[in-house]
């Protein structure tokens, strides 16, 4: 059984003593460390990998999240250096983020990789850009996985001011710019009522007129760290009155009367589903659209474990045990079989027509040993 460190990061969020109360149901650690009010992110982050742990793997949650199902037996074997959490966000979706599965020796090299000076994206997320930067030299890859978590629902009015304020400096590159004006699209028309979309809306309005595209690193940062005094004088200048402290009662309601916007987290009777494309065909991006509709699908395994069942004949496989289906090459030779073992399975072929799928080994395979990682 692994040990386990929570690492609890709030700003005066309205969920912060449930989600805390949850997280310790859920994930039941030996350790919880509470980051209080340490502002901006950059210096939490700065702070957080201070912390001297003991233990296997450290959890990072943010008190935005409400974590609605039990996550320790996933934790407990887990082998992955870091995982990341797909939750149902209130303004966006199944997204990733929130909450962090972080293995210790990860952790580690974090807290010993420099900062990058003069760095926008360490700005704008600084913990993403140091675990990026850290994983990087130790050939370390990042896996999803989907639970049963509610992301920035039931939150300050002030807050989700400061959340869609940020959200639109995070969203000036063309792919950032294009996923916050999908999630717009499907948010409901405006009534003139200062309900949270309508208050998001006017956040992403205000950085817009504050923080000029090409601003420096500096000015980005500085505003960043106004971020509160901003949020704070818009909601008086607008006359939004704030919401009063969350409970656990409204939570229960919540919950009762939205049954069908859930299901995401771990259930057994899932079918299973299998990509039967091959490589550089779109299987990558078929697993990352799977996982969005709560399918946690492995792509292209090459573990010594899965290789050995497969030629042995056994096809309910341990990976089962974690993933609902599988993508890529891996799956080709044995569809038929799976078929079998899994009665009601789904099957999903991508194609690609040959002279960019031709194109796309070569680019992919240019100048790379043939039998090096990938």
């Amino acid at each position: 059984m692994a040990k386990v460190d929570l690492v609890f990061r709030q700003v005066d969020e309205r969920t912060r003593d449930i989600s805390l109360e949850l997280a310790k149901k859920h994930i039941r650690p030996e350790n919880v460390f509470i980051l209080d009010d340490v502002r901006p992110f950059t210096e939490c982050v700065n702070q957080m990998l201070q912390i001297q742990h003991d233990c296997d793997y450290v959890v990072y949650l943010d008190a935005d999240c409400l974590i609605l199902e039990d996550m320790r037996e996933f934790i407990d074997q887990c082998d992955a250096a870091y995982v990341d959490a797909y939750v149902s966000d209130r303004f966006r979706g199944r997204i990733h983020c929130g909450v962090h599965i972080t293995r210790i020796d990860l952790v580690r090299q974090m807290a010993a990789t420099p900062v990058p000076a003069d760095d926008l994206k360490y700005v704008l997320r600084p913990e993403s850009r140091l675990r990026n930067l850290a994983m990087k030299p130790l050939r370390l890859s990042k896996q999803f996985r989907n639970f049963e978590i509610l992301h920035d629902h039931f939150q300050f009015n002030r807050h989700v001011f400061q959340k869609y304020a940020l959200r639109e400096l995070r969203s000036r590159t063309d792919e950032q710019y294009r996923r916050l004006s999908m999630a717009m699209k499907r948010w409901p028309d405006p009534n003139g009522e200062p309900d949270d979309f309508k208050i998001a809306r006017d956040a992403i309005d205000f950085a817009r007129r504050m923080v000029p595209h090409g601003a420096s690193s500096a000015e980005v940062h500085d505003f960043i760290k106004d971020l509160p005094k901003h949020a704070e004088a818009e909601m008086k200048r607008l006359g939004i009155a704030e919401k009063p402290e969350f409970t656990m009662a409204e939570l229960d309601k919540w919950v009762s009367r939205n049954e069908h916007k859930l299901g995401f987290g771990s259930d057994p009777d899932k079918p299973k589903i299998f990509g039967i494309g091959l490589s550089r065909t779109g299987t990558r991006s078929l697993t990352s659209a799977l996982q969005i509709l709560g399918w946690d699908c492995s792509h292209y395994p090459i573990d010594d474990d899965t290789y050995t069942e497969l030629a042995n004949g056994q096809y309910d496989l341990s990976l089962f045990k974690d993933y609902d289906g599988l993508t890529d090459i891996t799956t080709v030779p044995f569809y038929q079989q799976f078929d079998k073992q899994y009665p009601g399975s789904k099957f999903i072929l991508t194609v690609r027509d040959k002279d960019s799928w031709l194109r796309s080994c070569q680019n992919h395979w240019f100048n790379r040993p043939a039998f090096a990682s990938t």
